[in-house]
């Protein structure tokens, strides 16, 4: 049994069982991956795969048996090959985040500077997406750590934890009338309303506060990007509500804000991991710059609970 043959394995269900398609993946030919998995079955003496002629159609019930453990022991060989380069590299090496574009835009470029003080030798990749792209990249392992307010939770693979909280602020430009008294949702309602995206940065809670109230915004713009909406409240197409964190008052000098907090309730950003990846030392110490609370300890206790244990709060 070699790992060349999990692999073949691994990248087949995929790959929703296309040779060419697992063949391309590996760098390989597609006989060559077939003979893999025929060697593997061979070995392990049951048979992985439905077939319909020569084509992979499904798992057998053995297949769906054995796909976790060879997931793990692929999970564990990139393992041993990081704690190698870990004493090998301890202050250099690659850190690949993902974040949407709220947490990137206004939570990370303080933690990202310190890091780079203490990690000149460490390249930093930054991915931006959607929450359900940033846990994507991180179960895939494309990217080592994930940061998101929705999402992150859904995902058994993922280990999420509780990095702040923070509140909505509604944006208007100056002189509105929304300026004038106690903000309510019965007063926001008369209004155009520009927000984010569905799935993104709070909206659900937007959204229920709303419902709860037996109220109908008119919301006429979305977008993910936070930017884009004070871009078009400054225009005067609606009023805006966005993040706390990205109205800046030193900044944003043709809008004003009003906190939303009492209307739109409190919101948590997480912070995700792989279940049972190995994470670098400079990885625990970018986590902690970004979340103190969230120190190597914290980290690695959380790590070593069984799914559906009780979570780290803040």
């Amino acid at each position: 049994m070699n790992f060349q043959q999990l692999r073949s394995m691994r990248e087949a269900v995929r790959c929703n069982f296309n040779l060419t398609d697992v063949a391309n993946a590996l760098h390989t030919s597609q006989p060559g991956v077939s003979r893999q998995i025929r060697e593997l079955e061979e070995e392990l003496g049951i048979e992985l795969f439905v077939r319909a002629g020569k084509r992979l159609t499904g798992l057998t019930a053995p297949g769906a048996h054995v796909l976790p453990i060879i997931e793990r022991l692929l999970l564990e060989s990139s393992n041993l090959k990081k704690a190698g380069q870990e004493f090998m590299a301890q202050q250099s090496g690659l850190l690949s985040i993902a974040a949407t574009h709220s947490q990137a835009r206004y939570a990370l470029p303080h933690a990202v500077q310190e890091f780079r003080s203490q990690f000149p030798n460490v390249k930093l990749h930054l991915h931006q997406g959607s929450p359900k792209q940033v846990a994507d990249m991180l179960v895939s392992g494309e990217v080592d750590v994930g940061i998101a307010t929705e999402a992150l939770n859904d995902y058994p693979e993922l280990v999420a934890l509780p990095c702040y909280r923070w509140t909505h602020s509604v944006i208007v430009p100056p002189g509105h009338p929304l300026l004038d008294g106690p903000l309510t949702l019965e007063g926001l309602a008369r209004f155009a309303l520009i927000t984010y995206d569905t799935g993104f940065t709070g909206r659900s809670h937007i959204d229920g506060a709303f419902t709860q109230r037996g109220l109908a915004p008119n919301i006429v713009l979305t977008a993910m990007d936070a930017d884009v909406i004070k871009t078009y409240v400054e225009l005067g197409m609606g009023v805006g509500i966005v993040a706390s964190i990205a109205y800046e008052a030193e900044r944003d000098t043709a809008l004003r804000a009003l906190d939303a907090g009492a209307l739109f309730g409190i919101n948590l950003t997480k912070l995700a991991v792989r279940r049972g990846g190995y994470l670098r030392g400079y990885v625990y110490a970018f986590i902690e710059s970004f979340a103190p609370t969230l120190s190597r300890a914290v980290v690695e206790k959380t790590l070593s609970e069984e799914p559906g244990a009780a979570s780290y709060d803040i």
